[in-house]
């Protein structure tokens, strides 16, 4: 069995996790769970900076569950809460994070500088793109507490200040988990298959959408295994572990969104809750 390594997440103090709920981790890139009252209502409309929020039932409560971007300011926040008897806030406080570098070598240097054709290309892409990321259903969510979607080594996690070539870029929107080429992926949950495409820097790709908000992607597959529309159960196959796109070796590089923002895929799997620290260090090459 391959060794599986975990990322490292500091702040504990603002760790928390609920039965249902994904770890709350109270930092940008992380997770912020609010209870909104008792379940004897209706559940509330909940928006965080104009973007809408899922709420869903736990322990006899509702609760907003509330992606923080990692480009978000430390400090006090609110979300703004609409039910049918009236409209209020509730604040929430965001410690700060300083997630590490990773310095990688990219030998595709088109990858890193692309080209007019493949800046004309990454323009055509992006409309299929956030039509999928934009997704709101109203599907109630039961669970937020996921299977990991393949066996592997967490090669980076998310976070990390990215330098392809040694210059800078975004910051790693995902959790990678490094597996031989072929190895099965399977849906961390029960979702619909809302996308699926070959991408310039993502490669083959599929989108799922969880419900209200939650959206989860899949890049680099050798593979896809599934269709747009097709309904999928919690670990049905969506496809194969490949080397396509933005890469330096094989690995599945995993996205979970929730209200329009990327957020640490290792909050929504429970046995991530105890982190160990990862085998990453940064200026070593690494795979993206």
């Amino acid at each position: 069995m391959i060794k599986i390594l975990f990322s490292i997440l500091c702040f504990l103090p603002f760790l928390v996790q609920a039965q249902n709920l994904p770890t709350m981790l109270a930092v940008p890139g992380g997770i912020v769970n609010i209870p909104l009252g008792k379940t004897d209502t209706a559940a509330p409309s909940v928006t965080f900076q104009a973007k809408k929020v899922l709420v869903l039932e736990q322990d006899k409560q509702w609760v907003a569950v509330v992606g923080i971007p990692l480009k978000i300011k430390v400090g006090q926040h609110s979300i703004q809460v609409k039910s049918a008897e009236k409209e209020r806030k509730i604040d929430f406080s965001i410690a700060d994070k300083d997630y590490p570098a990773q310095y990688i070598t990219i030998k595709n240097k088109r990858m890193v500088n692309p080209n007019p054709d493949d800046l004309k290309r990454i323009r055509s892409e992006r409309p299929a793109i956030n039509k999928a990321l934009n997704t709101w259903s109203l599907q109630a969510v039961d669970s937020l507490n996921f299977q990991i979607p393949v066996i592997g080594r967490l090669s980076s996690p998310f976070g990390l200040k990215r330098f392809f070539n040694n210059q800078a870029k975004n910051p790693h929107s995902g959790l990678d988990i490094a597996a031989i080429k072929g190895t099965d992926i399977s849906s961390p949950a029960a979702g619909i298959v809302i996308n699926t495409g070959s991408y310039y820097y993502n490669g083959n790709t599929v989108f799922l959408d969880h419900g209200q908000g939650l959206i989860t992607g899949y890049f680099h597959l050798s593979k896809i295994s599934v269709t747009d529309g097709q309904i999928v159960a919690q670990g049905s196959k969506l496809g194969e572990v490949g080397a396509t796109g933005r890469v330096t070796g094989p690995h599945l590089h995993w996205n979970v969104y929730l209200n329009k923002t990327k957020v640490d895929p290792a909050l929504f799997i429970p046995e991530l809750s105890v982190i160990k620290k990862a085998n990453i260090q940064s200026n070593t090459t690494a795979k993206e």
